[in-house]
């Protein structure tokens, strides 16, 4: 096997088709309406792992004005050619910035904070978690929410093995090439909650020949989130909302 990349590193396939991998991705469906409750037409949200864009633009397809934060710089040059296409009125209500979540901050508030697909456990549950939360309420307005999608642990505990052989994604792409997915690798401990995946991404070309490889590394860190979203000045605001059966958005209020 190749050299194993970060996930959404430069260079790396999950940040150049992570757009076609979202795009198929039924756990995700209906998560841009919770978000978009959180802030009304007009009002401003904060979105912790911007990506490429995907929440973004629907965001300020909606009216609200959206400073996407990402930490790869792959994901969001994305983002930036996602928002060169759009209109400009709904280009001029996004502002992409590269920063880390953990330890981030702008100087201002926003009526809402969002950090979705499971951008929360990509850092591990301690610290790195109660720094994000401290980042969310530093950049809220009083009485404003937080939303973060959160995977369920009894998903992840119960995956099934790695099996390199079997494909978990298999579509053609625009141009007639194919994107493979395979799982190289996959371990669950705990303690801590900790999912380590190796994905491998293979570019097939029309000819039937694998013209790219790239195995990346997707960690997943979970804990009971309550605790330390209260560290920061945080309370559950609604019950954890479930989406797709693979994970829940869980919805903070600052005091």
């Amino acid at each position: 096997m190749a050299k194993v990349r970060p996930y959404y590193a430069d260079g790396g396939l999950s940040a150049a088709f992570y757009d076609e991998i979202t795009a198929a991705d039924a756990s995700l469906a209906g998560d841009v309406d919770v978000y978009a409750e959180l802030a009304a037409e007009g009002g401003s949200v904060l979105e912790l792992g911007a990506g490429s864009g995907r929440v973004t633009q629907a965001l300020a397809e909606r009216g609200v004005s959206v400073t996407g934060v990402d930490l790869s710089a792959a994901m969001l040059a994305r983002a930036e050619a996602r928002r060169k296409g759009l209109p400009p009125e709904v280009a001029n209500r996004i502002e992409l910035r590269r920063g880390d979540m953990t330890a981030l901050d702008l100087k201002r508030t926003f009526d809402a904070v969002v950090c979705p697909f499971f951008t929360l456990a990509h850092v591990p549950a301690g610290a790195a978690w109660k720094n994000t939360f401290a980042t969310a309420a530093r950049h809220l307005a009083p009485g404003g929410l937080a939303a973060f999608h959160l995977p369920r642990l009894e998903i992840m505990r119960n995956l099934p093995p790695a099996n390199p052989q079997a494909p978990v994604f298999d579509r053609t792409l625009a141009d007639g090439r194919r994107l493979v997915l395979f799982v190289a690798e996959r371990t669950f401990r705990d303690p801590p909650a900790k999912l380590d995946q190796v994905l491998e991404y293979v570019v097939v070309d029309t000819a039937g020949r694998a013209v790219q490889r790239s195995p990346e590394r997707l960690t997943y860190w979970m804990t009971e989130p309550e605790p330390l979203a209260a560290a920061a000045g945080l309370t559950l605001d609604r019950p954890p909302r479930e989406l797709g059966g693979a994970g829940d958005i869980w919805i903070f209020r600052k005091a």
